[in-house]
């Protein structure tokens, strides 16, 4: 990753077609394809595709800024970088081991069978296949704090 270059804040747009040619640090939303694409924020220059659906990546927007989830983990690019975006401001996330990504894959596929698939169309995880999906914080005692932070500051 190239430390300086990284983002710390980003832009967004809404677009109905992602252009050619990225701005830096800006994530191009588009509704209509479901889908979220920027240029690598490490600033590599790599073209990021986050497709949204109930089993991949979700965008918050409260009307000023832009939520990702899940992590953006750019394992096959030469980079490898791992951020989350939150409210507009890209978050680091530490690189991930090989066997972390294959497992994390494995739970992806997995939880993709069971969405399309089994008919349920609800993506399930238990606690054993979150690793990785969710910041790490996301244990029941980080979501309770999280929760009690957003009821503070309505």
């Amino acid at each position: 990753m190239r430390g300086p270059l990284r983002a710390q804040l980003i832009e967004h747009r809404f677009v109905e077609f992602v252009p050619e040619q990225l701005e830096p640090n800006t994530l191009y939303i588009s509704m209509h394809y479901a889908t979220v694409v920027h240029s690598c924020l490490c600033g590599c220059g790599q073209r990021v595709i986050t497709p949204l659906t109930p089993t991949d990546w979700h965008l918050a927007y409260d009307g000023e800024t832009v939520s990702l989830s899940r992590s953006v983990g750019n394992w096959s690019f030469p980079c490898r970088s791992h951020y989350w975006i939150e409210h507009s401001r890209v978050h680091w996330a530490g690189a991930w081991s090989k066997d972390k990504i294959h497992a994390n894959r494995a739970v992806d596929l997995e939880l993709k069978r069971r969405f399309y698939e089994d008919g349920s169309r609800k993506p399930v995880l238990d606690e054993s296949d979150a690793q990785g999906f969710h910041r790490p914080d996301e244990t029941a005692a980080g979501w309770r704090r999280r929760l009690r932070l957003w009821l503070s500051r309505r």
